[in-house]
């Protein structure tokens, strides 16, 4: 029997980062996927294949709404799906290959099947063909990641009623798109297909979208989408979903309660995910399930059996890549005796629409819960010559300071290029920066980065440029 150090269930980015960090450090290192590429669902139906085809479907619309304005005259710009398509499977595998070749490159093993606990140190690996093995595991690291969630009333069919995974491998661009959920997922798929001619319709049962990010950002996004022409139906709770094999017809009541009815030809159900642990027969290695599904940790990220641990998507928190990675290293760094730690305050949270929002820290709502005194500075992205130069004048950067200390609490950015833009703000609080730090940093002119250097001014009612 092959016994290890540390043995991963899961290749997500959580999984195989723990893996690589694990290998650093000199441990003995297994990881066990059950599907034939590696990478989890960010890789290969999520973070990344999205992005491809965001990517795409924004060289498009810039095409056909911004080209003839920069002097650039291009005739008959048609939408080649197909190839599209091709392109996202491209840079999925080209992403997957290079996880794989960091497994070899660290003497990685791998094993491909599905893991469970016989006890709290032996796994089985069900491979095909029924050649089933055991690995004896000191310690291992539950990182099985996230499904889809949907709702008890509606039925997935993969074909016109499909979850984000269906919607990134579609053989056709809808023509009427309704999303059941205004998320990140949702919106983000819905962006895509909105630029690509599709009617696109967002059903989002709470007052807002991106229900969780400030209510500055959620305003500026529906403004910015709905003048790319998505339809927002906010307040709205979903009763019944049916396909009709000729189109969905969705029932939701309004705010009022009146039912209103959507009819399209597919339906895109983005209500979230739900924690993935289906066939790890935890229970017979001691490790308990809370009532949301989700693994229960502790603050070192061991479950209710100290030799086995679980990160990312399977437990409590944001479910997102870069948190998944972040607590692979600490629990890496943990079994090998290190004193890791992570603040979830500065995991930040981005949404890839366009323009592109991106936060970090808290939002004006939380502070004024938690009864914390701040100010405010923000300045809009329209005022910045970059933006100017480049067409893209929409959003704003937010920041949220302490009223005493000047201390920085929050960073809330919509506008082109935010998603980079937002590490500036994660490293400036790691370091507790006060507004007045970074308004004296010097920042290159002109870039779109200078909009958090102006909104920091702005705290202290300084901005220089509106």
């Amino acid at each position: 029997m092959k016994t290890y150090d540390v043995v991963i269930i899961g290749s997500g980015p959580g999984g195989y980062v723990a893996a690589i960090r694990c290998a650093q450090l000199g441990l003995k290192t297994a990881i066990i996927e059950k599907y034939k590429t590696l990478g989890g669902t960010c890789l290969n139906v999520g973070c990344i294949p999205s992005k491809a085809l965001l990517d795409s479907s924004h060289h498009y619309h810039d095409a056909i709404t911004h080209f003839e304005k920069h002097g650039i005259d291009v005739k008959e710009v048609k939408v080649n799906f197909e190839q599209m398509i091709a392109r996202k499977d491209e840079v999925v595998a080209q992403t997957s290959g290079g996880i794989n070749y960091l497994m070899d490159k660290n003497k990685i093993d791998m094993f491909q099947g599905i893991g469970s606990f016989k006890d709290a140190t032996h796994i089985h690996i069900a491979k095909a063909e029924d050649e089933n093995e055991t690995i004896e595991a000191k310690n291992t690291i539950i990182a099985t990641g996230s499904k889809p969630a949907s709702l008890p009333f509606i039925k997935i069919d993969k074909k016109q009623i499909i979850t984000s995974t269906e919607a990134l491998s579609l053989k056709e661009i809808p023509k009427h798109l309704i999303i059941i959920g205004g998320g990140v997922i949702g919106l983000e798929l819905g962006s895509v297909y909105k630029r690509l001619g599709a009617a696109v319709s967002v059903v989002e049962f709470m007052p807002k979208i991106i229900p969780t990010m400030d209510d500055m950002l959620a305003k500026e996004l529906q403004k910015a989408l709905k003048k790319q022409g998505v339809k927002f139906y906010t307040g709205h709770k979903v009763t019944s979903v049916k396909n009709s094999d000729k189109e969905v017809i969705i029932t939701a009541d309004d705010k009022k309660g009146n039912p209103i009815e959507f009819k399209g030809d597919y339906c895109l159900v983005a209500v979230g995910r739900k924690p993935f642990t289906n066939g790890l027969t935890v229970e017979n290695a001691g490790v308990e399930i809370n009532e949301r599904g989700q693994i229960k940790t502790n603050t070192y990220l061991q479950t209710t059996t100290s030799n086995i641990y679980a990160i990312g998507d399977v437990i409590t928190g944001a479910m997102l890549a870069h948190k998944a990675e972040e607590e692979g290293t600490m629990v890496a760094e943990l079994i090998a005796g290190q004193k890791p730690h992570i603040n979830y305050n500065l995991i930040p949270g981005v949404v890839y629409t366009w323009p592109e929002v991106a936060a970090v820290g808290k939002t004006e709502n939380e502070l004024k819960e938690e009864g914390i005194a701040y100010k405010v500075g923000s300045f809009p992205m329209r005022a910045l010559g970059r933006a100017r130069a480049s067409m893209d004048l929409e959003g704003q950067v937010k920041v949220l300071a302490d009223a005493k200390t000047d201390e920085i609490l929050g960073i809330h950015i919509i506008g082109a290029r935010a998603a980079d833009m937002i590490a500036e703000a994660v490293v400036a609080m790691e370091f507790r920066a006060s507004s007045e730090d970074i308004a004296r940093i010097s920042h290159a002119h002109p870039t779109f980065t200078e909009a958090i250097k102006e909104a920091c001014l702005a705290v202290d009612g300084r901005a220089i440029h509106s």
